[in-house]
């Protein structure tokens, strides 16, 4: 079988699961979207609406579609599985993956965080399983419209991990299509820190209840996004862990370039600015819906080198507990001002 004739199933289709499926779908790829009922439901009935930040606006529609809500039904037809759900559902779709997908599927990981590949490598039988980075936010519509739209607010490439497959299976010449730019990369455990580095910030803009946009365009913000990641650099100097470099720049630097005031910042950093204005992240979507967030598998990871390796982290410590503190509260986005972020005795500047 072809490359491109094989069965993709994407394992949790939310918003960037239904992002890429419609990528995949209108280049022709054989796709079976894994949903909940409500995305299954919106699906049948509109189709998927498929746009991006260069101007691409494309329908699916809905017989050109293939979804379900049982995992009975999709997983046993996959060549490759590309996983999307959030972390905390990662075991639960190993399990599923482990009783009802071929021996020899390929599995994607394309989740946040840092060790989701190895969690599937656990506990999904002897299968292939590769790690992944998505770089970019995806913006779904609002409940209830019709065809639902997914939308990619930010651009970059995909990163799927070079594995060694070379003549069973191309990963990047089978997802690398229009509107989903994908390239393979010989360490992914450096771009998954990489990216966690930048991850920091989705809770930022969950506590504050701004775009994406908007948020980093202020200097308060953006002083306690290189806090954080000055805390993050120093436990994972201790840890041995080399952080891939983000948007072009070396992680050493990217504190400091945050620390620029807002006229420079927005001159140096286009590419980092690069956003959708409607972006906002799966975090404070979260919030929004009422579900657990991602905290643990981002804070929480450079919490844990943190703790190990005896390296300070108030302020990591300080935005973890307001987050949790929101889950808890179920009311979404809490509205904080970053006055209200920072610990005593914290600092955010140089």
């Amino acid at each position: 079988m072809a490359d491109g004739e094989k069965r993709i199933v994407i394992a949790g289709a939310g918003s960037i699961g239904c992002y890429v499926g419609g990528c995949l779908a209108l280049a022709g790829r054989q796709v079976v979207l894994l949903a909940r009922p409500r995305i299954e439901a919106a699906l049948r009935q509109g189709g998927l609406r498929v746009s991006d930040l260069e101007g691409r606006d494309r329908l699916v529609k809905p017989d050109a579609l293939g979804v379900t809500a049982d995992p009975a039904v999709a997983l046993p037809q996959a060549d490759v599985i590309l996983v999307t759900v959030k972390s905390g559902a990662t075991q639960e779709m190993a399990a599923l993956i482990k009783a009802h997908a071929r021996p020899d599927a390929v599995v994607i990981s394309l989740q946040n965080g840092v060790d989701n590949a190895d969690r599937l490598r656990a506990r999904s039988g002897q299968r292939t399983v590769l790690a992944g980075m998505v770089p970019f936010n995806v913006v779904q519509s609002p409940d209830g419209e019709l065809p639902l739209r997914l939308h990619r607010a930010s651009e970059g490439k995909v990163m799927i991990e070079d594995g060694g497959l070379a003549g069973l299976l191309d990963v990047a010449g089978l997802l690398d299509v229009e509107g989903l730019a994908v390239e393979t990369h010989g360490d992914m455990k450096a771009v998954l820190w990489g990216k966690l580095l930048m991850n920091l910030n989705n809770a930022l803009v969950a506590l504050s209840d701004l775009p994406l946009a908007r948020e980093l365009a202020d200097r308060r913000w953006r002083l306690i996004l290189a806090g954080q990641i000055d805390e993050a650099l120093r436990a994972m100097n201790a840890s041995g862990i080399a952080p891939a470099r983000i948007a072009g720049l070396r992680p050493a630097l990217l504190p400091k370039v945050l620390r620029l005031p807002d006229w420079l910042f927005k001159l140096l950093a286009r590419r980092m600015l690069a956003i959708d204005p409607q972006a906002r992240s799966s975090m404070w979507d979260d919030l929004q819906r009422g579900r657990p967030t991602e905290i643990d598998e981002l804070q929480g990871a450079v919490l844990g080198l943190a703790q190990r390796t005896g390296t300070p982290a108030p302020l990591l410590k300080s935005v973890t507990a307001l987050v949790r503190a929101a889950e808890a509260a179920r009311l979404g986005s809490p509205g904080l001002a970053p006055e209200q972020v920072v610990p005593p005795g914290a600092s955010r500047s140089a």
